[in-house]
């Protein structure tokens, strides 16, 4: 018999006292003790069944359910009143309007073909223009843009909500392209073939239909294709675990299968990655499997035959260089399984990828002399961004979350040889697209109160040139950014980052925002968010960053620190910067508020139904919070690695304990809370925000819910509607910190 013993320690769990309450969990059950009782709608059986019994408001997890839409306009018309009514709204609507869209914006660049490509959005295209120069140009303060497509007009053509989602284009010439274009925002694309050369899409080209697609070009004439191949193909999470090729001319259902998983397959679903030489030339193919979020299967296509390689199940790969392998493992690994001594979790790697897998006769490739260590970072680094080149490697790094940047060549059997380029102290680095013919890598460097400047980094001379800097948006010359450390429950000391007035009063009286995240090993670095320091800095606001763990400030084990039942690690870190700030004389709980989305909704929603006595605001974005049934929400099923599986009845346990949806108290004073989604997010299901909202209204709690019904997850659709978002944002943030 299993028992969970709820005590004292829990402070969701705190509430009066009852006579002791069995509570059933498949064949077990747990026992509360005697001095807690439960929150009114916590599920007395924790399997599935008794989860959605125990749950009145399932009809909001239909996306477009007529009693959902119907909940969704009447709260939306609520909380637009209070939001778009207060005084302030059109003063920061047009501020943020006025950042979102500026024409002097850096144009984020990537290599195409002999230019660059850029795609860009401003107040006359909200869609945004795909567009391209020459590098020369592209380094004048008014580049000659030449337009390929553009989406508002390709909307309007086709009365679609089309939403450009990236285009891959092949090497080396890059003149053929396969564009994603998403409808409303939705990770799901349409992907159709393009030819730059004629700025239109390919008759008869490759064209698929609306899906979660894996593709990649294998050559001219041939796709690498995972997506959904008819009844059967896609795993519970609602992605692809078979790997097909598709010829030009074919059908879906002509495709020649290459690779399959299994549809019990966790994660993100199967993938397949080829990558080329500086001349377009394959070096290798690689077939991802996922197990589970962060667990995979490395297979490695040789024309019509894969082979597994032995690598870590938790790694990340980067490339190939010279017929070597770039990864890192994302655990600690050991001689028995790469043939090699060894190392730490976090450590950059390259080894033959034909030592890695077995030959055709079955046998080993024998041992290299080929020093496979390329970078081993300290306990407080960690390894942000990598690029491989042609001979070298180009690797940006966190040393206490702040970045600095090296080049690594190999010396054959002796270690590689590192050179450092000189980048800003104190500021995030990070690594934008690279080309391997020109030896080239793109690299932006920016901070709390340092607008970014972009720069192209020469691999050969280990050099950085700067190419554009954009303007301020706002005043920060009274500002300071200063790092300080929370010690948490446990004793481990969480860093944050506070960005305030430099003549500030220490009395506890400032209004304050905090920002965290704490999940998929996802780094919150130093950055310069200009519609906040217009909309919060300068009218006195402070904002605080928080790195605790979970996330991957400090590398793999840092993430794996709150990894399933030990979530509430991130969580203790969390309320501990909140105490913190509070010692300090920073802030107050009057005057805090604190601001996360997706996962970071997990994490503010839980931080105010644990800790309501910190916080007087939480902006709650896309957020997950009925824990007890994400994996019953597409495509939650795919972070089972990350929050643990609640049909296990012990992960039920401890998923249970936080769940906020579940731990929401009628006689608790929470505060009033803004939650927010998209009727079109595909990725963190709407019905999270919509149900806790309810459950809000239903106990009586005082909140503010609005969904947008355009835009999907990343809320990157259209930047005039994102003025609206950041504005109603902060005029919350005012009303509850300010006011």
């Amino acid at each position: 018999m299993r028992h969970l013993i709820l005590s004292a320690a829990i402070p969701a769990l705190l509430m009066g006292a009852c006579a002791s309450t069995p509570v059933a969990i498949g064949s077990d059950e747990v026992v509360v003790s005697t001095n807690d009782r439960l929150p009114p709608h916590f599920p007395r059986d924790l399997t599935p069944a008794g989860v959605a019994a125990a749950d009145d408001h399932l009809a909001l997890e239909q996306v477009d359910g007529a009693e959902a839409m119907a909940f969704v306009a009447e709260e939306n018309r609520k909380s637009l009143a209070v939001l778009t009514g207060d005084p302030r709204y059109e003063t920061f609507r047009a501020q943020a309007q006025a950042i979102l869209t500026a024409t002097d914006r850096i144009p984020g660049p990537s290599f195409l073909g002999d230019g660059i490509g850029n795609f860009w959005q401003d107040a006359a295209n909200p869609k945004g223009v795909w567009r391209r120069t020459s590098l020369e140009s592209y380094r004048t303060v008014t580049p000659r843009w030449e337009t390929l497509l553009d989406i508002d007009a390709l909307s309007k053509a086709e009365g679609k909500d089309w939403v450009f989602k990236g285009a891959d284009c092949l090497a080396p010439d890059e003149t053929r392209c396969l564009i994603n274009l998403s409808d409303g925002g939705k990770d799901a694309v349409v992907v159709r073939e393009f030819d730059l050369t004629t700025k239109r899409f390919v008759d008869n080209g490759f064209n698929l239909t609306e899906g979660k697609h894996r593709i990649e070009w294998l050559d001219r004439d041939t796709l690498l294709v995972a997506t959904d191949f008819g009844a059967g193909t896609m795993t519970e999470s609602g992605y692809p675990f078979i790997v097909k090729t598709l010829k030009r001319g074919q059908t879906l259902a002509q495709a020649v299968e290459v690779y399959r998983g299994e549809q019990g397959d966790g994660g993100y679903g199967v993938s397949p990655a080829v990558y080329r030489d500086k001349d377009g030339k394959v070096t290798a193919v690689i077939i991802t499997r996922p197990l589970d979020t962060f667990r995979s299967e490395t297979w490695r296509l040789v024309g019509e035959r894969t082979y597994k390689l032995r690598l870590p199940e938790r790694v990340s790969i980067y490339g190939m260089l010279d017929g070597m392998l770039v990864f890192t493992p994302e655990e600690v690994f050991g001689r028995d399984l790469l043939g090699y001594g060894g190392g730490p979790a976090g450590t950059l790697m390259a080894m033959p990828l034909a030592s890695l897998h077995d030959r055709p006769d079955g046998s080993r490739a024998g041992p290299s002399h080929q020093a496979a260590q390329v970078f081993v970072p300290t306990p407080r680094q960690a390894i942000a961004g990598v690029r491989v080149l042609s001979d070298r490697i180009v690797v940006a790094i966190n040393d206490n979350v702040s970045g600095r940047l090296s080049i690594f060549t190999p010396q054959g059997e002796f270690p590689w040889h590192e050179r450092s380029v000189a980048v800003p102290e104190n500021l995030a680095v990070g690594l934008g697209d690279s080309s391997k013919s020109r030896g080239e890598v793109f690299v932006s460097t920016q901070g709390f109160l340092i607008p970014p400047t972009l720069s192209l980094a020469d691999a050969d001379a280990a050099t950085l040139t700067s190419l554009k800097s954009a303007p301020a948006k706002f005043d920060a010359s009274p500002h300071v950014t200063e790092q300080y450390e929370a010690t948490s429950t446990d004793g481990t000391k969480i860093p944050y980052f506070i960005t305030r007035p430099r003549d500030m009063k220490l009395d506890g009286s400032n209004p304050s925002i905090m920002l965290g995240y704490g999940g998929f090993q996802v780094s919150l670095n130093p950055a310069y968010k200009p519609e906040m320091g217009k909309l919060w800095l300068e009218r006195g606001g402070v904002f605080v960053q928080a790195n605790i763990r979970g996330g991957g400030e400090f590398g793999p084990d840092w993430h794996q620190a709150a990894l399933d039942g030990n979530r509430q690690k991130a969580f203790d870190d969390f309320a501990a910067v909140a105490r913190d700030l509070e010692q300090r004389g920073v802030t107050s709980p009057r005057r805090l508020g604190i601001y996360g989305r997706s996962n970071g909704g997990v994490l503010t929603s839980v931080s105010i139904t644990q800790h309501p006595e910190l916080f007087n605001a939480a902006v709650i974005e896309s957020p997950l919070v009925d824990m007890l049934r994400y994996h019953e929400l597409p495509a939650g099923a795919s972070w089972i690695g990350e929050y643990g599986d609640p049909r296990i009845p012990e992960e039920a346990e401890w998923i249970a304990r936080y769940s906020a949806y579940q731990q929401l108290r009628p006689d608790v004073d929470y505060p009033r809370v803004y939650i927010t989604t998209n009727t079109r997010d595909d990725r963190v299901h709407p019905g999270h925000a919509r149900k806790f909202a309810a459950r809000l209204g239903d106990q009586g709690h005082d909140h503010l819910y609005y969904e947008d019904t355009a835009g999907g997850h990343s809320n990157d659709a259209d930047p005039v509607a994102n003025a609206r978002r950041w504005a109603r944002h902060y005029v919350y943030l005012s009303q509850q910190l300010m006011d």
